[in-house]
């Protein structure tokens, strides 16, 4: 809402600071500056407010507002005087305001860099998180406008407010004067404020999916009179699920005394329903849709998955249109799944919801599935339904308008149907929101992700992204890092999924292989190589084995302490007669599920070719086996969990009739790799048509496993850096290079200027000397000392030694003089080649190191060898800053070319302390400090002590908008 031309024309409307927000029971709100227009819905919504809540704001009784307050309360100038107001369809449900104070609480100006604060929360919405989401976002404006301390006045019976300031986790002081609690707040963010913040955010965002997933009732807007149809489709799924709330059919085209349709009461509008709906399906055409919305809004529904096409995948007309509809259905406070979405499903017992277009809807079972396409959904749920696998949820969000994969791991984190979270992306609308929420859940539960879309420019009609300008390899090492299990297609994803809902995690990377063909054993053992794992030899049964042989096979392998996982592999037993049979099946699943009930829990993997009804006996989650209860010295937690399982408090006794896929919310505290004693265990085994997919997979739960435990243990900045890190110093360098009024393109540094920049942070550049001509080149060697270097700085030449436009070693003045005079002779003028001198460093190992912004990604810092191996070969590794201890020390150890640092064919190893401490240093620079855009260090040579940095870039930019440290706000693509 832009603000009438009363405003001060001194101070903009700053459109920036509306924001859409996700409160406390999953309703979205509106937070916007209050402007001179507002007068009615102020007086409007004071009204609403009971006597107790004015007199807490007022300290007195205050029936209503004077012209004064409403023209006072109306009137800012965004600077000193600021109000911003929460809305629910345009209506004020809560107000907050702050007016800046000098130091004895009278009206001030900048300098003054305090500010009183006072909120005010309909009765109706007090509850619903609405002030502690205002303080947020009012909390955001007054830095942004110089103000660092909120002072506040409260009734010491207000405890309401009083816990909004006390939990919000800034610095605060509290005293008592004159019967009220005075607070001030310093509001400088504290790493106990940030996770308050996103706590708050998960929780919200979390009930909000719920919400959708999870529905008292629902309407099929668009439900045809006859069969077929979108619509119809929907309505006929919701019945065959056994849906457990309400359903009701909706239709403007009804009859009046149309009655029920399929069984279903039908209405020609929501608001003809006399009861509560809460989720609406809506499958009319486009141009429909707002009065669907609307009628969905003002009768109280709390979200909608719209199937509708005809949006943003149809181009810019139909991006406005979507723009549209989401500001709309915000507007009331309703979330969104999609437009052009496929559907939801639910197989939660107590919801039994299929509002989705699936033809074939997958058992209950332990993975929530994720995709913003509906054709690869339609083909993840047919896949998934043809191996027996289980679902918790399944989400195709479409062009994912609202509601993103980034909710949907919010809502997973704590879900304790969800033991693995599987996502088809094709984009990434805030990734430094998705990598830390992606870390977070797979520090519980594994998170696996197919990245589609992955080349520059091939972003999916309808979906906004920011432009990324990293390559789709550091994009996958990124998410490494971050836990996620990264594949390259939905077969893939499904394998893993299949291994990580099901099995428990392995302790290490050591494989028994045994099964009845000698050469299937050798294929295995073969890809198990080449995934990095370390499998024995194959244990060979032959082709006589019996179910039998199997089960005391996999049973002595599972016992084996010298094996971490097993891979079965299984071919048709061939008769008497010389021919194939297909054998039975369910005898042989049978053997091996009671193998690995009865054995330790390690993870079990079959690879079968052509074995009647195999596949399908191993996904049935049973067991008859029952077993002792292990002694009381085998403890729970020393048994590996099953993936995304939390660890038990002691395993039990099985039963015939016992579930074994088993349930549980997953926890921090699963160890993912200790070994363990007998016990029971009984769930699906996954079965593969081909070794190398069962070994895949397999290889991925390895290094999740390893992930997971590392995870456990996070690394740290070490604090001797700060001993030796000026960062005051360095943010007045930054500002005076920037200058008052900053290029937005940024700036360069000189040499000299980087050598000062980088210095602050304890990282010394060795300098370098301009040698114009022989006598200058002479006199910078004869400063520097000898021997020396000659190189050029020309751009086409930087860093090209294979060009001659380097030498080295450069003892004294002739040796110089004939260098410099065979370096312009070969390559040109010196004007053209602007050689430099510069003393020699110690030999060692030629690495480089950079950093930089990416307006998707955020900050990455890089590392590889210098030269070929990481500009030819690609082999350069990536973490997101800030890095830690241990992010330092696999970062350089990650590259292909590593053990050139440890010392390879012999070679005395490299310092690889200092190269980390470096490591850290530059993480450090550029986390500290946003608008270093780039650092280059190149070369940077690595001796056996100690290291140099022979040449830096560095390039200053006002810092790039953070999406992920402001105050909570929906996206808006």
């Amino acid at each position: 809402m832009q603000p009438s031309p009363e405003q001060s024309p001194h101070h903009a409307y700053p459109d920036h600071w509306e924001a859409d927000v996700v409160l406390r029971d999953g309703g979205t709100a509106r937070i916007r500056p209050i402007t001179t227009d507002d007068a009615e819905r102020l007086v409007s919504f004071y009204e609403q407010v009971s006597d107790e809540s004015k007199y807490y704001r007022f300290f007195a009784p205050y029936p209503r507002l004077s012209d004064r307050d409403v023209h006072r309360f109306t009137h800012h100038d965004y600077v000193d005087r600021v109000g911003l107001a929460v809305t629910v369809g345009g209506e004020f449900i809560a107000t907050v305001r702050y007016d800046r104070i000098d130091e004895r609480g009278r009206p001030a100006s900048a300098p003054a860099d305090e500010a009183e604060v006072a909120f005010l929360v309909q009765d109706a919405h007090q509850g619903r998180g609405v002030a502690s989401a205002l303080l947020e976002h009012i909390a955001a404006v007054a830095r942004e406008r110089g103000i660092r301390r909120f002072a506040a006045e409260v009734l010491p019976a207000n405890n309401k407010m009083i816990k909004v300031f006390r939990d919000a986790g800034y610095t605060q002081q509290r005293s008592f004067e004159d019967g009220s609690v005075h607070l001030t707040l310093d509001l400088e963010p504290t790493a106990e404020s940030l996770a308050v913040q996103r706590g708050r955010e998960q929780r919200a965002e979390a009930r909000s999916v719920q919400r959708l997933l999870a529905p008292g009732s629902v309407a099929v807007i668009g439900a045809g009179r006859t069969p077929g149809g979108v619509g119809r489709t929907v309505l006929r799924n919701l019945l065959g699920a056994g849906f457990t709330g309400r359903t009701y059919a909706v239709n403007h085209a009804f009859a009046a005394d149309q009655g029920t349709i399929d069984g279903v009461p039908a209405h020609r509008s929501v608001g003809e329903i006399d009861e509560q709906v809460d989720l609406a399906v809506v499958a009319v055409p486009a141009d429909r849709v707002p009065e669907a919305v609307a009628d969905c809004g003002e009768h109280g529904v709390q979200g909608l998955v719209v199937l509708s096409a005809g949006y943003a995948e149809w181009g810019a007309e139909g991006r406005e249109r979507q723009r549209e509809l989401v500001r709309q259905a915000r507007s009331y406070g309703m979330r969104i799944i999609g437009p052009n979405a496929f559907g939801i499903i639910n197989n939660s017992q107590a919801v039994r919801l299929n509002a989705s277009l699936a033809p074939e809807s997958p058992a209950p079972g332990r993975i929530g599935l994720f995709t913003q396409s509906g054709a690869i959904g339609i083909a993840l749920l047919s896949g998934l339904y043809r191996r027996g696998a289980g679902l918790s949820t399944f989400i195709s969000a479409g062009n994912r308008a609202d509601i993103s994969g980034n909710d949907f791991l919010q809502y997973w984190y704590e879900d304790p149907d969800t033991d693995v979270a599987l996502l088809y992306l094709e984009s990434l609308g805030n990734p430094r929101k998705f990598t830390r929420l992606a870390r977070r859940t797979a520090a519980v539960k594994p998170v696996v992700v197919v990245k589609g879309a992955r080349h520059s420019g091939s972003t999916p009609p309808g979906h906004a992204v920011p432009v990324s300008r990293i390559p789709d390899a550091t994009v996958s090492a990124l998410m490494r890092q971050a836990g996620v299990i990264r594949v390259d297609t939905v077969t893939e994803m499904v394998d893993a999924g299949l291994l990580l809902a099901d099995q428990p995690l392995p302790a290490g990377p050591r494989v028994a292989i045994l099964g009845n063909s000698e050469s299937l054993g050798l294929l295995t053992y073969d890809a198990c190589l080449a995934e990095g794992l370390r499998p024995r030899p194959p244990r060979d049964l032959t082709t006589a084995a019996t179910p039998q042989d199997f089960r005391d096979a996999l049973a002595e392998a599972l016992a084996d302490e010298g094996c971490d996982s097993v891979v079965v592999t299984a071919i048709p037993w061939v008769g008497e007669n010389g021919e194939a049979e297909s054998g039975d099946g369910e005898v042989l699943a049978t053997a091996l599920h009671e193998a690995a009930a009865a054995g330790p829990a390690k993870p079990v993997a079959v690879v079968h070719v052509e074995i009647g009804g195999l596949a399908e006996a191993l996904a049935a989650a049973t067991s008859t086996v029952a077993l002792p209860r292990p002694s009381a010295q085998s403890s729970a937690a020393a048994t590996p969990p099953r993936a995304g399982a939390a660890d038990t408090t002691g395993p039990g006794p099985a039963t015939p009739s016992a579930p074994a896929t088993g349930s549980g919310k997953a926890t921090a505290a699963a160890d993912a790799g200790t070994d363990g004693g007998p016990g029971v265990r009984a769930g699906r085994i996954p079965a593969y048509p081909a070794a190398e997919r069962a070994v895949r997979a397999l290889a991925e739960a390895v290094r999740y496993a390893q992930w997971r435990r590392q995870a456990a243990v996070p690394g740290k900045v070490p604090e001797f850096l700060d001993d030796t890190i000026d960062e005051p110093g360095a943010a007045d360098l930054i500002d005076t290079l920037l200058g008052p009024d900053p290029d937005p393109r940024g700036r360069p540094l000189a040499h000299d200027e980087a050598r000062e920049l980088l210095g602050r942070y304890g990282i010394t550049v060795r300098p370098t000397l301009p040698a114009p001509d022989p006598e200058a080149a002479v006199a910078a060697a004869a400063q520097l000392g000898y021997p020396v270097a000659l190189k050029t700085t020309a751009p086409h030449l930087r860093h090209r030694a294979d060009l001659g436009g380097v030498r080295l070693d450069l003892a004294n003045e002739g040796v110089l003089r004939r260098a410099y005079g065979e370096l312009t002779d070969l390559l040109g003028r010196p004007a053209e080649l602007q050689p430099v001198v510069q003393a020699m460093a110690p030999r060692g190992v030629d690495t480089v190191v950079r950093a930089t912004i990416d307006p998707a990604a955020g900050a990455v810092l890089s590392f590889g060898l210098a030269g070929a191996p990481s500009e030819l070969l690609g082999d350069t590794a990536h973490r997101l800053v800030p890095v830690t201890d241990r992010d330092a020390a696999e970062l350089i150890r990650s590259i292909r070319a590593a053990p050139v640092l440890f010392g390879w064919r012999g070679a005395a190893p490299v310092d690889t302390a200092a190269l980390e401490e470096l490591l850290l240093r530059v993480s450090r620079l550029v986390d500290d400090h946003p608008e270093v855009v780039s650092i280059a260090l190149e070369p940077v040579v690595v001796a056996t002590q100690g290291l140099t940095v022979l040449g830096a870039s560095v390039r200053l930019s006002p810092p790039p908008a953070r999406t992920d440290l402001g105050p909570r706000r929906l996206p808006n693509y």
